[in-house]
């Protein structure tokens, strides 16, 4: 299949590049007339860096920073002065210039133009859906100084786009397993032959399953199952006993708590009657607290001068708040549901900063691998940082 990609158009590519570069040796900001003859990438990495730095955008056209003083050596020569009448550099573009194409992907087609007689190479690479520099086409992805020796010997390229694309196809299929259509090749034989095979396969499958089936479940195994999802079960709502209802003014744990203090003389529970087995018989002398029943409720009245020590700190004990009251417990589940929340946004801010430090260093490979080196990349997060501390209180 025939490639659809024209050639470049090399002279209206270079023609207005040419004189623009001894200028972007000295200027820090490129010229908006050669940014849409550059490739996306290239055009995004002049225009971040060039604001962000007070050096000349010349060094940003090329990836090999050991060749960005010669590049600015050669730019600032005297080969391309252009033509006092013409205004263009002079190149003869039959004679000096050197091609070679290459398919890098599926996605990637570039070209390598090597001018010997100025000292430059300009990479070309063909860009889909390039609005900002006017469709589909060749851009210029990178400028700088070839080899002496060799100028193609890392590129490895090809003449022509057709040979490019031949030699891209076929190290494609060399590189996936090859296959072979026996169906039709073979013979009724074969064929025959194949099918008794598969049967054969598909029989002896049943002579790998076990000769009898796997005995049932034990019914003690059963009834232990069973015995212990009736226990679960009995704990569960065992759990309800110990509820006590809102409305309820009985406490139990008061209740006992105060047995296990006063003894037997300790008072019923409020709002409960209480029928003493002695009731008819006349209070002692020592039992001057007078229990009063009037209309199903009774109050606990002592003398002073008949409590004693004991008495004393009995109802202090009895004073205490207990953490199993109702409104205690009410306090407990505030803090601890304070607790729950400052643990869930402490969990947050931590995923916050995993998730921001992986990006980085997401952003850095990425960064690496396209060709940009440390000191660019922190150009970059730098002037990200203070163009967002600009614009921080409109965000």
């Amino acid at each position: 299949m025939a490639s659809t990609i024209k050639n470049p158009d090399i002279r209206n590519i270079l023609t207005p590049l040419l004189p623009s570069l001894p200028a972007a040796a000295l200027s820090t900001q490129p010229a908006p007339a050669i940014l849409p003859l550059l490739s996306p990438i290239l055009r995004q990495r002049v225009q971040l860096l060039s604001s962000a730095s007070t050096e000349p955008w010349l060094r940003l056209l090329s990836y090999d920073k050991g060749k960005e003083a010669r590049l600015a050596e050669v730019a600032r020569s005297d080969r391309l002065e252009p033509h006092p009448v013409s205004g263009e550099v002079e190149v003869d573009w039959d004679y000096d210039v050197q091609t070679q194409y290459k398919r890098v992907d599926e996605e990637t087609l570039q070209a390598l133009i090597v001018l010997e007689e100025f000292e430059l190479f300009f990479r070309l690479v063909y860009c889909v859906n390039d609005e900002a520099g006017g469709g589909d086409g060749w851009r210029v992805g990178e400028i700088s100084v070839p080899d002496k020796s060799n100028p193609f010997v890392s590129f490895a390229g090809y003449s022509s786009i057709l040979e490019a694309e031949k030699s891209f196809r076929g190290e494609k299929a060399g590189s996936e397993p090859p296959t072979t259509n026996t169906v039709g090749l073979s013979s009724p034989a074969a064929k025959e032959e194949e099918q008794e095979d598969d049967d054969d396969d598909y029989w002896a499958r049943y002579d790998a399953t076990p000769g009898r089936s796997p005995a049932p479940d034990s019914m003690e195994q059963k009834s232990q199952t069973a015995a212990h999802q009736e226990e679960g079960d009995d704990a569960y709502y065992a759990q309800y006993d110990s509820v006590q209802p809102a409305m309820d003014n009985h406490d139990p744990d008061e209740a006992q708590a105060a047995q296990a203090v006063m003894g037997s003389t300790a008072p019923p529970p409020l709002g409960l009657n209480h029928h003493q087995s002695d009731s008819n018989k006349p209070p002692t002398g020592r039992d001057s607290e007078s229990v009063n029943e009037t209309g199903g409720a009774w109050t606990l009245a002592p003398s002073p001068s008949a409590r004693s020590h004991e008495d004393e700190e009995a109802t202090a004990a009895l004073a205490h708040p207990r953490p199993s009251s109702s409104a205690s417990s009410n306090g407990s589940d505030t803090v601890l549901k304070l607790e729950e929340q400052a643990g869930k946004q402490e969990q947050g801010r931590f995923g916050i900063r995993q998730h921001v430090s992986r990006s980085v260093r997401s952003l850095f490979l990425l960064s690496r691998a396209a060709g940009i080196d440390r000191e660019e990349f922190d150009t970059m997060v730098r002037a990200e940082l203070d163009v967002l501390g600009m614009v921080e209180e409109d965000i």
